[in-house]
């Protein structure tokens, strides 16, 4: 295979690290919804206790590497989710939770749908386009003028066109690198095996 920038050589990955794309995408105006029936259901988690939050963030986000609040204090944490304007929501099936929707409202006027998610074994049985439609209805609320979210290449690889299918568009992408959270101790060394670990 040949290199596609000769006068720009390919980055290389140190060893113990994963690099990604991030993929910003972003919607500009209201959507008209359709109603989508679903057997789930969607309750808002008020003030969650950290460790609970953090045991359903791994749950949710291990098959692709989150790692963003695992690196935080708890202090850290507690300080986001409980913030007045982020509004977390479980997903549940009958009275398990198998997922969260979470809204960051912190910058005026706009809404980050900063997680969305569910447990692997809920993944790929149609419940995505009833949880953004969830999603979207409470992060358009008065004042917002712009709802955004990312995704990244250590995602599901049907993240990115769904999220253009419920109409997002593509505004920025960004090269990332981290330690690999499965070398670092924060991840089982079985998460994500879809994502190469490079010893």
């Amino acid at each position: 295979m040949g290199v596609n920038n000769p006068t720009k050589p390919p980055q290389d990955v140190p060893r113990g690290h994963v690099a990604s794309i991030i993929t910003h995408l972003e919607m500009l105006d209201k959507p008209v919804l359709s109603a989508i029936k679903s057997s789930l259901s969607l309750e808002k988690w008020e003030k969650p206790p950290v460790a609970e939050y953090l045991a359903l963030f791994r749950e949710v986000g291990e098959p692709w590497l989150w790692t963003s609040r695992l690196l935080m204090t708890e202090d850290q944490v507690e300080a986001i989710i409980h913030h007045p304007e982020t509004d977390i929501y479980v997903v549940r099936d009958d009275n398990s939770v198998v997922g969260f929707i979470e809204l960051d409202f912190r910058q005026s006027g706009q809404c980050e749908i900063g997680f969305f998610g569910l447990v692997a074994g809920m993944n790929g049985k149609g419940h995505g386009r009833w949880m953004m439609n969830q999603a979207l209805t409470r992060a358009w609320r008065e004042g917002i003028e712009r709802v955004w979210l990312h995704t990244c290449t250590q995602d599901s690889p049907r993240a990115l066109p769904f999220y253009q299918q419920c109409g997002f568009g593509i505004f920025k992408q960004q090269l990332d690198m981290m330690i690999d959270p499965r070398l670092s101790g924060h991840l089982p060394k079985t998460a994500a095996p879809h994502v190469p670990m490079f010893i």
